[in-house]
């Protein structure tokens, strides 16, 4: 069962800035990897305009799934794909 929704509210305006976050999962073949059975079934649970609220909703759809070792969720720092270039790792930063 997939779900679609946009993360928005009046303090996350969408502009070029935005630090983009994809939460998805799915089942995996192998739990020690990221390499999902059936694309076609993937949870997609949201996009979210910075790490912290794509962070809980992480945390959200894995505990949901805790007690099955097939079920893996992620989230994908879109923003460095988007734009690799002005990606310059901080270990303190949650981006």
């Amino acid at each position: 069962m997939a779900r679609h929704r946009i993360q928005a509210s009046g303090k996350h305006r969408v502009n070029a800035m935005n630090k983009l976050h994809l939460v998805f999962g799915g089942r995996v073949s192998d739990p020690r990897k990221l390499e999902f059975k059936d694309l076609s079934a993937l949870d997609f649970v949201g996009m979210y305009p910075n790490y912290k609220l794509a962070e809980k909703a992480w945390r959200s759809a894995a505990q949901r799934t805790v007690d099955d070792a097939e079920m893996r969720y992620v989230v994908v720092h879109l923003h460095r794909l988007l734009d690799p270039d002005d990606f310059t790792p901080r270990p303190d930063a949650e981006d």
